[in-house]
């Protein structure tokens, strides 16, 4: 596929699945994304690095995005759910990090990267995907907030940036509860900061 850049140029675009081979690549951009921007430095090029081989992490939800043979984004899904009152577990998805090159922001890619894999999930059956993110970014898509469908942060409360899509009809219809995300977001920052030593030094601010 092609698109059409600020410029009026036009990029040819290709979702693709990530290899072996780039691996590091993908995380150099994940890298570059995020740095300095939710706080000094960053820790989701790690993320990356530690999803791959989690058991919550969904390979066929997985996308990398290219623009003229370089790879200049990815969005990465883990298995999640909600736990209601009497715990009993319902099953949901979650993407993130979702990320594109600084470079090419405001150029369509990351949407891309959503509505593809949004369309592809439906089609797998899943019931839902529960996110973390800024309203005005997903409300687009269908997302809206957690306390409209009952669903909750683990402490009760219902946070803002707490979002939820239902996938297919009446998915969470009578479900009530508390999401709770994959471990793997726990991340024991020692471990990441050594990891990043492994890339070019940048300056965190």
């Amino acid at each position: 596929m092609s698109i059409n850049n600020e410029l009026g140029g036009s990029m040819e675009i290709k979702i693709r699945k990530e290899t072996e081979q780039d691996y590091r690549k993908v995380e150099e951009i994940t890298r570059e994304a995020f740095w300095n921007v939710y706080n000094p430095g960053c820790y989701e090029h790690y993320l990356v690095h530690k999803m791959r081989n989690h058991k919550d992490y969904i390979e066929d939800l997985s996308f990398i995005i290219e623009v003229d043979g370089q790879i200049e984004g990815g969005i990465f899904y883990t298995h999640s759910k909600i736990i209601a009152a009497d715990k009993k577990e319902y099953e949901t998805i979650t993407f993130g990090p979702v990320f594109i090159s600084p470079k090419l922001h405001r150029q369509g890619l990351g949407r891309k990267l959503i509505t593809h894999t949004i369309e592809l999930a439906k089609n797998m059956g899943f019931k839902a995907i529960v996110i973390l993110g800024h309203p005005y970014h997903y409300e687009p898509y269908g997302f809206s907030a957690g306390e409209n469908y009952k669903i909750s942060m683990p402490d009760g409360s219902f946070h803002e940036a707490l979002l939820v899509l239902a996938l297919q009809n009446a998915a969470l219809d009578n479900i009530s509860g508390y999401v709770k995300f994959s471990d793997v977001f726990e991340i024991n920052e020692d471990q990441a900061d050594d990891y990043d030593k492994t890339f070019p030094y940048k300056e965190k601010k």
